[in-house]
């Protein structure tokens, strides 16, 4: 058997072999670093390959990477930085759109079609979309109108394009930001609350309008009743998928202010349905319709012409 001091001088040669081939290779003398069988730990440096430093330097990589990508992003007054709320393909929007006329209880808008990847394209020109055929199926009313009626004066109504545009721009924007700011403010009250961002209510509110789009267009029928059964019915599906997607906030809050912010997100929502029909479907103010002809009366001095006397026939 080999005695301890030949074992010994074995890994000294071993040792002095491995520093003649690696010459960056270095040893240590440390106590710590000696293994139980009481060998010699011998550090490669970066000439070797044993990858300790390679680690270290692929998470200085990573760190470096990720600091000049937060370096990079641009600001929110750029347009780089609203480019990427546009980036959108037809299958997500026509998804989210399915998904805002299907509402289900306990299916999230926002968890199961956004998935923190909000999105301006669909609320934009949804918002476009029914200000222009608001708009548009109002002049029609008239049209349509004036053809089973001929003493209707009718004239084309541009105002109303603005007048649409600007009222449905408005809600798609101004409600959500006050449901936003409530909702942030609430969660400094309640500190299970989470709130949705802005972006991502703003986008539950653009795709919750769609429904209204083929509402207004059902609103040509010349039926009264008809079209109040459409606009609830419509008015149900939005206002629906909107409490089914603000309920998982709302619940942390107490009873009586989720009760009271649901309510008004319901009620709002009527509002806006309801001044549509009224302004844009409104029956026919007086000056469209042709007053009747009037029979104009002589004054009583002024003396009617003498009428010949009949002739009599002779006898």
């Amino acid at each position: 058997m080999a005695s301890a001091d030949d074992l010994t001088f074995h890994e000294f040669e071993e040792a002095t072999n491995l520093l003649a081939e690696t010459p960056d290779a270095a040893t240590t003398s440390r106590s710590d670093q000696l293994t139980p069988q009481g060998h010699v730990a011998v550090a490669v440096g970066s000439g070797g390959s044993y990858g300790a430093e390679d680690e270290v330097e692929e998470e200085s990589d990573k760190a470096a990477l990720l600091q000049e990508q937060q370096q990079q992003q641009p600001g929110f007054w750029t347009f780089s930085y609203y480019q990427s709320f546009f980036d959108v393909d037809t299958s997500q929007v026509l998804n989210r759109i399915k998904g805002s006329l299907l509402p289900w209880p306990g299916h999230n808008f926002v968890r199961h079609h956004l998935r923190n990847r909000p999105d301006l394209y669909g609320p934009f020109w949804i918002c476009a979309t029914l200000a222009f055929v608001l708009a548009v199926t109002g002049n029609l009313t008239l049209v349509l109108a004036q053809r089973r009626d001929p003493s209707i004066h009718y004239s084309p109504q541009f105002h109303k394009v603005t007048v649409a545009g600007i009222s449905i721009y408005c809600y798609a924007w101004l409600v959500p930001l006050a449901l936003w700011g409530f909702l942030r403010w609430r969660k400094g009250v309640r500190e299970r609350m989470g709130p949705y961002t802005f972006l991502e209510t703003v986008c539950v509110y653009g795709y919750s309008l769609f429904v209204f789009i083929p509402m207004v267009v059902l609103w040509l029928i010349p039926v009264p009743w008809l079209q109040w059964l459409f606009g609830a019915l419509a008015l149900g599906l939005s206002a629906t998928g909107l409490v089914f997607t603000l309920w998982p906030v709302v619940r942390e809050d107490t009873r009586l202010v989720a009760m009271v912010l649901l309510s008004a997100v319901v009620l709002l929502h009527a509002l806006l349905a309801v001044g549509c029909k009224l302004y844009f479907f409104q029956s026919l103010p007086p000056e469209n319709v042709a007053p009747p002809p009037q029979i104009t009366s002589l004054p009583s001095n002024i003396a009617l012409p003498p009428t010949l006397p009949q002739s009599m026939p002779p006898s």
